[in-house]
């Protein structure tokens, strides 16, 4: 059935009953101690509901957080501004877009904890401008309910057959190394070049790597040993960094077999045991060293070898030896998450510093965009409010906030909106069938419980369908609060529909201007973070990084996730190759750090080689629709590369050899035959300089 509707199983009943019984645990004490707005505690339940209970907790704490800044804010401003109505409207959407623009530079689930502070205020402080000297005590039972519910939900989650993140990050692991063993064998086999079918989803490796970003940061409040997070970090770090090595391992393999001696037998030999030795699923540590150490008296007894076909047979035995180390480390690092039991001695075998280090790529422009969108129509909506004089139109504003905030860090927010307007109709007519009709015959708590089984424990288990998820979990919301469930049973028709319609009025308003402000779509977003990688690359050629190359190489990292996630829907033929681009900026580096430890001519054709690379990625920067470079660009990079090879060539030492290792790398990525004007990439050096 795809990405459909699916039956629920056991385990989503199971959830959704829990959830329904922490949520009918939340309401009881709610109207225990006579709180004003009891259906809050059963909504919150709701909202921060996960089948894993370290996302659970994670949850509820930004929740509680968010929602105690939300409501010290409209304890300080409400009295402030209550005489000035046109200034308060202007300062409740400033603070809704502020605390928005903080959510979206931190996008890990913290960033929960600003978006909840942003429209908590407008939550609290609008139903207080009548009343302004009750704002405390509304604040503090708003905080309660929310509490409450974020107690219960954790409880429940945390006493009944609790879901542990730990199990179900490695079983993504698991699932992740296995096809980046299958990219091994593909490109190291014997039989390599001959199973097309799996290479379109080797992409996908790098979105999925973002992907398990969610699950590290709820590992830190999962019922495990607090240790594990550090050692889903130092896994997460060198899956990254299998990427760029396996697909500069897949260019050089692949020029190397367009030799004319092709690959010479000793190292088709060990790349076939390297291959055997991924896929089994014993994988010996030990077989690791072996592989390693043969690895390395080859490379040494073949180091005096010339030639493009010797640089390629180097860079391959280099690179096998680099995806052996980062092997044997995912596997000891993922066996600790599977035992639960980190170990404080543990040695990496790939010893490259950084590897754990995160770093975002943000967009600053868009981000000022959105925060800028956001507080005008908060603005307006209250401006709207206060000059039809609508009783209950603060709803509106609260509701056109909360759409302007949950949706505004989505490239094309409009579609997201437009469920959020249809979860929230359905929530209505569902909630005036039950306000009318159903719950009129609850006549003690029992009842009421049996009366609102039925739908919740429905909702309950499309919250565990991810194409629904969304959906349930504001139709649950949004049915509980329109319910509105009080210490007794109270008829208002009128204003049950007057708040509906308010509340429905502010979504259909921030639909609208989501369409009119927010047109641009995926394609807008992925030119920018391509155009923002070209620029990083350029700075990095130029030595304008002051050496930082952690928070470089994770900020490479991160672009390329972005790249990969917003092109999932997009044909693999419109994608830019970021994972050639990622590696272009690995040879950068290590170009820099090698040229520091040569000198003489070395250094100097070091240094043409990287201003040659600075101009071309700034091309690329000012021209984001060009698919190659300029052809006089791409000569100019080719010849330059050579006499750096050459150089490189009459050098000894580690330092050479790296620029050796780097150059080729650069050579490779940087110089299709078409730009260069010559048949084939794997000509030797000397050949192509002169081609033409």
């Amino acid at each position: 059935m795809g990405g459909g509707l699916t039956l629920p199983g056991w385990r989503d009943w199971l959830f959704s009953a829990k959830t329904f019984a922490a949520a009918m645990l939340a309401l009881y004490i709610a109207l225990a101690f006579e709180l004003p707005n009891p259906y809050w505690a059963m909504a919150t339940v709701y909202v921060v509901a996960h089948p894993l209970g370290g996302a659970t907790r994670s949850k509820a704490i930004y929740r509680a957080a968010g929602t105690v800044i939300g409501a010290a804010a409209a304890v300080f401003f409400v009295p402030l501004f209550i005489h000035a109505p046109l200034l308060l409207s202007a300062v409740i959407a400033l603070w809704t877009g502020s605390l928005l623009g903080l959510s979206m530079l931190d996008r890990s689930p913290r960033s929960y904890v600003f978006m909840l502070a942003a429209y908590s205020l407008p939550m609290i402080a609008l139903p207080a401008v009548d009343t302004p000297l009750a704002v405390f005590d509304l604040a503090v039972a708003r905080s309660e309910e929310i509490l409450i519910g974020i107690g219960c939900a954790s409880l429940v989650s945390a006493l009944f057959f609790p879901g542990r993140v730990a199990p179900v990050l490695g079983a993504r692991v698991d699932h992740w190394l296995a096809h980046a063993a299958d990219w091994a064998a593909d490109t190291l086999g014997s039989a390599a070049g001959h199973a097309p079918a799996r290479a379109s989803g080797r992409p996908a490796l790098a979105a999925d790597i973002l992907a398990l970003d969610q699950f590290i940061s709820h590992l830190a409040y999962d019922s495990t040993r607090e240790a594990l997070t550090g050692t889903a970090h130092e896994l997460r770090g060198r899956m990254s960094m299998l990427l760029p090595v396996l697909s500069s391992l897949t260019a050089t393999v692949d020029a190397l077999r367009r030799q004319p001696g092709g690959v010479p037998a000793d190292l088709a030999q060990q790349m076939d045991e390297v291959a055997d030795w991924m896929q089994r699923t014993d994988r010996a540590p030990a077989e690791a060293g072996r592989l390693v150490a043969q690895l390395q008296s080859a490379g040494q007894a073949a180091s005096r070898e010339q030639g493009w076909s010797a640089l390629l047979v180097d860079q391959t035995r280099a690179r096998l030896i680099t995806l052996t180390r980062l092997w044997q480390d995912c596997l000891a690092l993922r066996r600790m998450i599977a035992d639960e039991r980190p170990n404080r001695q543990w040695q990496p075998a790939y010893r490259r510093a950084g590897t754990a280090m995160q770093a975002r790529h943000r967009d600053a422009g868009m981000m000022l965009y959105a925060i800028l969108s956001a507080s005008l129509v908060t603005f307006l909506a209250c401006i709207g409010w206060v000059e039809m004089g609508w009783a209950d139109g603060a709803q509106a504003v609260i509701m056109t906030a909360i759409a302007s905030c949950f949706f505004a860090a989505q490239d094309e927010p409009a579609p997201l909106v437009r469920v959020f307007l249809l979860a929230g109709s359905i929530g209505m007519v569902i909630a005036s069938v039950m306000q009318f009709l159903i719950i009129p015959l609850a006549h003690e708590f029992e009842t009421l419980v049996a009366l609102l089984a039925p739908l919740f424990l429905l909702i309950g288990t499309l919250s565990t369908q991810p194409r629904y998820s969304m959906l349930a979990a504001i139709l649950a919301v949004n049915t509980a609060s329109f319910v509105g469930i009080q210490h007794a049973y109270l008829t208002d028709a009128a204003g049950f529909i007057n708040a509906s319609l308010a509340g429905v009025a502010g979504m259909m308003l921030a639909l609208v201007w989501t369409r009119l402000t927010r047109p641009f779509g995926v394609d807008l977003a992925l030119r920018r973070i391509v155009r923002a990688g070209r620029e990083d690359l350029a700075h990095k050629a130029a030595g304008r990084h002051d050496g930082d190359y952690a928070a470089l190489t994770a900020r490479m990292f991160d672009r390329l996730g972005l790249t990969l996630t917003r092109l999932a829907t997009r044909s693999a033929d419109a994608a830019p190759d970021g994972l050639a681009d990622l590696r272009a900026g690995f040879a950068v580096l290590d170009l820099q750090r090698a040229g520091r430890r040569l000198d003489g001519a070395t250094r100097s054709a070091l240094e043409r080689v990287l201003a040659a690379v600075e101009r071309h990625y700034r091309h690329l920067a000012d021209h984001p629709h060009a698919a190659q470079p300029d052809p006089r660009l791409a000569f100019d990079i080719n010849a330059t590369l050579d006499a750096a090879l050459d150089a490189a060539r009459q050098a000894a030492g580690p330092a050479a050899r790296a620029a050796r290792h780097a150059l080729t790398e650069l050579k490779l990525t940087l110089c299709p035959p078409a730009a260069v004007g010559i048949p084939d990439t794997s000509l030797p050096p000397a050949e192509v300089a002169h081609a033409g």
